[in-house]
């Protein structure tokens, strides 16, 4: 018989039940069910602001200009690659908000605050899911402290990008977030696609694992039409949902197990894929490139040697670069997930980051980058 756990909620006994229908052949194996209040009830808790309003909408408009060529920054997404300490992020959202002030003319910059891990195999899925690192999955924690993460890191006039990984995540998250990307594992779900038709933010589709830039080219076309499918509403109530499609869908270059794919070529091919198949302007514009995973071996030094190759391409005045992703924290380098108690304060529990000063000199190359692209075009 499938038992419930969790804080005492008659409410959400009440919707759930004492046990599954039919156990014989419901949740056969399902060990637990924990209640989890509706969306509504995290946002009314923890309620977005006017302000915050703003600048998740001025944020939205500005990447989708960038995007369709109409404002000629660069798009930067910027942080760890997965958020597990709080108080460390939100001290790199004061460190990389103080930046953006200064580099705003010629970088669009947005912090990475990614929740949720996809695993190859097993291991530590994000803050959502486990939020103490302990193997107690206290989701509920997890979805409360990620929206409370998001309006600090918004506090610091920082848009936010992140990871859609689970279709129900977003009714509790999108309406503090400005860009969404789908990982490379994903970019081939008709789920992930009819989700992303609908979000209100800008979604970049990963090229799939094995280089496959194709899937994500048809995932960008597949999004910017309308779709029908089930999902739930604010109440957590079962809807079916339509969509009107998403216009600002793009590829993201993000290398392969068979290596990087963030040469000139590598662009230029993707680029003329992706305008033959008629996928859009923001998808045939431009692409961003993914200074980590695949294209630099997910080692953080090989990641920045990236990263001023990029700069040194667009210096030049090279097309096709809407965008680029590094993966940053506090400290560099990588460690094993464990309680906070145990970490090394800034240090990522999943990929290798680049540390903080080695960050700060490449958002600062990338915007003279930029700016010597601009002269360059302007003669």
């Amino acid at each position: 018989m499938t038992v419930l756990r969790g804080p005492d909620s008659s409410e959400d006994r009440a919707q759930l039940g004492s046990q599954a229908v039919l156990p014989e052949t419901v949740d056969v194996n399902i060990r637990q069910l924990d209640p989890i209040p509706a969306p509504r009830a995290f946002i009314n808790e923890l309620p977005i602001t006017h302000d915050v309003i703003r600048l998740v909408q001025d944020s939205r408009r500005q990447i989708s200009d960038v995007l369709h060529g109409r404002d000629d920054r660069l798009l930067v997404i910027v942080g760890p690659c997965s958020i597990h300490d709080p108080k460390a992020a939100k001290d790199y959202a004061n460190r990389l908000g103080e930046l953006k002030s200064q580099l705003s003319d010629d970088l669009l910059i947005v912090m990475r605050v990614y929740f949720e891990k996809p695993r190859t195999t097993i291991g530590w899925k994000g803050l959502i899911n486990d939020p103490d690192l302990d193997g107690t999955f206290n989701i509920r924690k997890g979805m409360w402290l990620a929206r409370r993460i998001l309006l600090d890191v918004a506090d610091q006039g920082l848009p936010a990008a992140t990871e859609w990984l689970d279709p129900i995540t977003p009714q509790y998250l999108c309406d503090l977030v400005s860009w969404g990307a789908i990982g490379a594992r994903n970019t081939e779900s008709q789920v992930h696609r009819e989700l992303a038709s609908g979000m209100s933010m800008p979604i970049g589709f990963k090229n799939s694992t094995d280089g496959n830039v194709k899937a994500a080219a048809d995932s960008c076309f597949a999004s910017a039409n309308e779709h029908h499918f089930l999902s739930i509403n604010l109440d957590g109530h079962v809807i079916a949902a339509e969509t009107k499609g998403n216009p600002d869908c793009h590829v993201i270059l993000r290398g392969s197990n068979h290596g990087p794919n963030y040469s000139a070529e590598s662009v230029a091919e993707a680029l003329e894929a992706l305008r033959n198949m008629h996928v859009g302007e923001a998808a045939s514009h431009g692409v961003v490139i993914d200074a980590a995973h695949g294209n630099s071996g997910k080692n953080e030094i090989r990641e920045a040697e990236v990263v001023e190759q990029l700069a040194t391409r667009i210096a030049n005045g090279e097309p096709g670069i809407s965008g680029i992703m590094m993966e940053s924290f506090i400290e560099g380098g990588h460690q094993d997930p464990a309680p906070l108690g145990q970490l090394v304060y800034g240090r990522s529990v999943t990929d290798r980051c680049i540390a903080w000063p080695r960050t700060e000199e490449l958002l600062r190359k990338l915007a003279s980058a930029v700016r010597m692209r601009r002269n360059r075009l302007s003669e």
